[in-house]
């Protein structure tokens, strides 16, 4: 059984959350956003990366 994180959520725990909505807040980042918010576009752009760099490999 696997025990350890996930690659992925290793890679988010380096992200400081507190920062990134501080600039997401400055900068006005989800200014129209509706439902779909900066945190979770970054989240997907990561594992989407993470996913397509797999691929490549093989």
């Amino acid at each position: 059984m696997h025990k350890d994180k996930y690659v992925f959520a290793q890679l988010v725990s380096f992200l400081d959350r507190n920062h990134f909505n501080y600039l997401v807040r400055k900068y006005g980042g989800n200014k129209y956003v509706k439902v779909f918010s900066r945190w979770n576009q970054l989240d997907r752009f990561v594992s989407g990366r993470i996913l397509v760099g797999k691929v490549s490999q093989a």
